[in-house]
């Protein structure tokens, strides 16, 4: 599959296009997108946005299209399927996931279809079980709409990052700059998703793990987000940011 785009984006950009609107079709897709390694294609593609060969907003119009035919290919399955879809053996296996986004729906339908879209393993399910639980389009189609449109760009942003930092021009600290600006994104990252975590663990019991316990990510998740911000404000001083950030502003503004 990842040979197969990498082909296509070589092409031209009508498939560099396609490629993206490709993958946020197949993330979005009910189930595919619990198989399809959906977040590391985005921040492959990503890379041809932060380098100039591919634009951001095309990039973008394309990932919105994709990722709504997605969705409402997938409510209009689970809507019309419902009954199949709940003897189905392969969906059983993800029942337990399915019962906790169908409890979500029924308690906070548009917060939860706009916050799951940038949830991994609920992505793909959302669609599928508001169209089984019948929810109006009008309920679902507001908030899939500002999710799809939001998505896109940062779930491509890794990607953005990486290809704008290899365009650096080489120099004396071009090198070192390069390993410590992907060691602030991983620290936001982990900061992010460890806060994200202490949030849902607040609220529901069984997002708690062994390993993260309620009472770790207490003390945790804090820290985490204290030195990810930290790091991200101290490379801000770093002689190379400048033309990091003039080289990224070329990727939003042209």
């Amino acid at each position: 599959m990842e040979a197969w785009l990498e082909h296509l984006i070589t092409q031209s950009l009508e498939w560099a296009l396609f490629a993206v609107a490709l993958v946020t079709f197949l993330e979005s897709l009910a189930l595919v997108g619990l198989l399809l390694p959906g977040t590391v294609m985005m921040a492959s593609l990503g890379t041809l946005v932060g380098s100039g060969q591919l634009g951001l907003y095309p990039a973008w119009a394309a990932g919105i299209v994709g990722c709504l035919l997605g969705d409402w290919i997938s409510y209009g399955i689970g809507w019309k399927f419902q009954g199949p879809l709940h003897r189905w053996k392969y969906l059983k296996k993800h029942q337990k996931m399915l019962d906790k986004t169908e409890h979500a729906l029924h308690q906070h339908s548009m917060f939860t279809i706009l916050v799951g879209r940038f949830v991994g393993p609920t992505r793909p399910l959302l669609p599928l079980a508001a169209g089984m639980l019948e929810l109006p389009v009008r309920k679902f189609l507001p908030p899939n709409i500002i999710g799809c449109i939001l998505w896109p760009p940062l779930y491509l942003l890794p990607g953005i990052l990486a290809g704008v930092a290899i365009d650096i021009p080489k120099g004396a600290q071009s090198g070192s700059f390069k390993w410590l600006l992907l060691a602030v994104v991983l620290l936001v990252w982990l900061g992010a998703w460890l806060g994200w975590r202490w949030w849902r663990a607040g609220k529901q019991r069984d997002w708690a793990t062994p390993y993260l316990p309620a009472q770790r990510l207490r003390w945790l998740a804090p820290l985490s987000l204290i030195i990810g911000i930290g790091s991200l404000v101290a490379i801000q001083f770093h002689p190379m940011m400048p033309i990091f950030r003039q080289l990224l502003t070329k990727v939003f503004v042209g």
